[in-house]
């Protein structure tokens, strides 16, 4: 799925150790003990409008300000419940992607997904879409007519530089639903609990799915060198000792082996993901991802330049059959160069 917004940020995201915000296990200004991990740390969503009139609200929880990468996850965008009559559902036409992993993710409804490598594929609630953009790739996401309500997620994973001009490509996984105690998992990157995913990753990663009883726990080993973060989808959730409304995602540094998940007085659902800390600097802007200013110039131009030209399959991002409509222009460019700080 696209980043719609008219008049994207150009963002500097770097790996980052610290913690911030509302957390557990140390008094403010008082520095943790290195025995001890780190505190959670809450991260609090603000409102996206995708399109026009008609706009699609998200709830991004990922890049802040303070915290722009969990591993390579670099993007999380959390829509609905929406009734699709009220809505108009999801219509986002062909846009380009550099330099990354898109992650189409449902808890209900369906999205008709075609790209320039000639997929055309829809996902359903339970299942995967993995799409990665390498070099380059352009695609179109459209919620299918028989969805009534429309409820998911849309993750983006920055590619670590030797991977980062891959060739595109997009793999569809159905994860079995495993257990834990009396936790629902559906592991859909990487492993955790036993179960492992098959599909292609370019860094030490992990995505899964958790459902918990009301009023239920489960405890989960984590991989001492990961980063994760908990995006609670519905319910309430005591992430250690710390809690978490829907909506909300739980920081959790490297270093921690485990982690206790409770559920409040109703059944909650909610996102597990992790990775190793990327440990580069990569610039963010629009749909693409790159190492510098000029890149994103660079890429910005090429789009334009195929989109004009009614698209060409030599270009950097091909071109997608089957979608009903042009594609998307590329917005202007911010008017001032942004340095990269470290």
């Amino acid at each position: 799925m696209s980043n719609l917004e008219a008049e994207p940020q150009e963002v500097i995201c770097e790996s980052s150790g610290t913690a911030s915000g509302r957390a557990s296990g140390t008094a403010s200004g008082t520095a943790p003990d290195v025995d001890l991990p780190q505190p959670v740390e809450i991260l609090t969503p603000r409102e996206v409008p995708l399109g026009g009139p008609r706009a699609m609200l998200v709830r991004r929880t990922l890049p802040q300000r303070d915290r722009s990468l969990i591993g390579a996850w670099c993007f999380v965008d959390h829509y609905g419940p929406d009734n699709v009559s009220v809505s108009g559902g999801m219509r986002v036409p062909p846009h380009p992607h550099t330099g990354l992993q898109t992650v189409s993710w449902l808890f209900s409804g369906a999205i008709d997904h075609r790209d320039s490598t000639g997929v055309h594929a829809s996902v359903y609630a339970g299942e995967l879409n993995l799409m990665t953009a390498g070099r380059g790739i352009q695609h179109s996401e459209v919620s299918t007519d028989t969805t009534t309500v429309l409820h998911g997620v849309q993750l983006w994973i920055a590619l670590p530089e030797e991977s980062r001009h891959t060739e595109p490509n997009f793999e569809h996984h159905v994860p079995p639903v495993t257990r834990s105690g009396v936790a629902s998992l559906r592991v859909f990157l990487g492993e955790i609990a036993g179960t492992r995913s098959p599909v292609t990753t370019f860094s030490p990663l992990l995505g899964a799915q958790i459902d918990l009883p009301a009023n239920s726990s489960v405890t989960l080993d984590l991989d001492l060198g990961f980063e994760h973060g908990l995006l609670v989808d519905t319910g309430q959730v005591t992430v250690g000792d710390v809690m978490a409304d829907t909506a909300e995602l739980a920081y959790l540094a490297t270093g921690r082996p485990s982690i206790t998940l409770t559920a409040g007085a109703s059944a909650a659902r909610m996102l597990l993901i992790g990775g190793e800390p990327l440990n580069e600097q990569i610039v963010m802007w629009w749909n693409f991802i790159g190492r510098s200013h000029d890149e994103i110039v660079q890429y910005r131009s090429e789009w334009e330049r195929d989109v004009t030209q009614g698209g060409t399959v030599s270009g950097r991002f091909g071109v997608v059959r089957g979608f009903d409509g042009p594609p998307l222009r590329a917005p202007a460019m911010p008017n001032v160069r942004l340095r990269p700080r470290r």
